[in-house]
């Protein structure tokens, strides 16, 4: 069995070679540059070129790549899982399912599950972890499938970002406007919500949005010991490091996973965004 997951995992690019993981890179522009995440681009490189007031864009992975991707699966026999980003944060999805129905047109036999993760950064990087184990536990696609559909209907998404502006910019928050201006030193805590980003509150002061995470954490987790958890960061390794250490020392999960934000997300996000990923329910 084959795994296809997108640059909007965050997960590093050693992982993906490591554990024989498709790379599906999305694209990322500045000024009159392409760039394709993660292979052509560094997150870091996307950080430095927004505090230096460029406004990097990003755009969905091509239909070419996916059709050249996914006749090399059919060519081989395999069969194939793509875990892709939230429909509602990219047309990644849409355009996988196109090319995977144009080419049943040419190879009927072609087995490709395409999962809409409703998911974002290390939402989706937890899924592919998953996949990958349990494929190596020799576990059956349909198996696997079930699983991943399971895990990524009750992934938790918390986080905060230093400036809610590099999200309405780019139309990834429909409900921003209460949270745009305001008061000096207001963070705002989002979550995902069917797959789009969505404020729940707004807190005074970086430190306090920090620790509500963790105690929204408590609240929505089932078994979090039993669990791995997962920090994503805007380039702020420190507070991530800081998290773990609460975390671990709060909850005692099976393990803690940290990563860097990466180009895709980040381009979105903006630097100083902190992230937690978490299962409300396991099965």
């Amino acid at each position: 069995m084959k795994l296809f997951a997108d640059s909007a995992s965050d997960l590093p690019k050693s992982f993906f070679e490591a554990h024989d993981v498709e790379l599906v890179p999305l694209k990322v522009h500045i000024d009159e540059n392409e760039y394709d995440d993660i292979v052509g681009i560094d997150s870091k490189e996307v950080y430095a070129a927004i505090r230096a007031g460029k406004q990097p864009k990003t755009s969905q992975a091509s239909p070419e790549l996916f059709l050249r991707l996914f006749e090399d699966l059919a060519k081989s026999g395999e069969e194939g899982l793509y875990i892709a980003l939230s429909s509602a944060l990219s047309g990644t999805y849409s355009t996988a399912v196109m090319m995977r129905e144009q080419l049943l047109e040419t190879y009927p036999e072609l087995k490709l599950t395409i999962i809409d993760s409703k998911c974002a950064s290390l939402g989706i990087g937890l899924l592919v972890k998953e996949a990958v184990k349990l494929k190596d536990e020799g576990l059956d696609l349909p198996t696997i499938e079930e699983k991943i559909r399971f895990n990524a209907e009750h992934m938790e998404h918390l986080f905060t970002v230093e400036d809610l502006d590099y999200l309405a910019r780019g139309g990834r928050v429909s409900k921003a406007s209460a949270f745009i201006g305001g008061l000096l030193n207001i963070k705002p805590l989002l979550h995902v919500e069917d797959g789009k980003l969505v404020p729940i509150e707004k807190i005074r002061g970086r430190k306090k949005v920090i620790k509500r995470m963790m105690d929204m954490m408590e609240e929505r987790g089932s078994q979090l010991n039993e669990q791995i958890i997962a920090i994503s960061h805007s380039d702020d390794e420190a507070t991530a490091l800081e998290m773990k250490k609460v975390i671990e020392e709060r909850f005692q999960p099976k393990g803690i996973e940290i990563h860097l934000i990466g180009s895709t997300v980040g381009a979105h996000v903006g630097p100083g965004t902190m992230a937690l990923f978490f299962l409300n329910k396991l099965s």
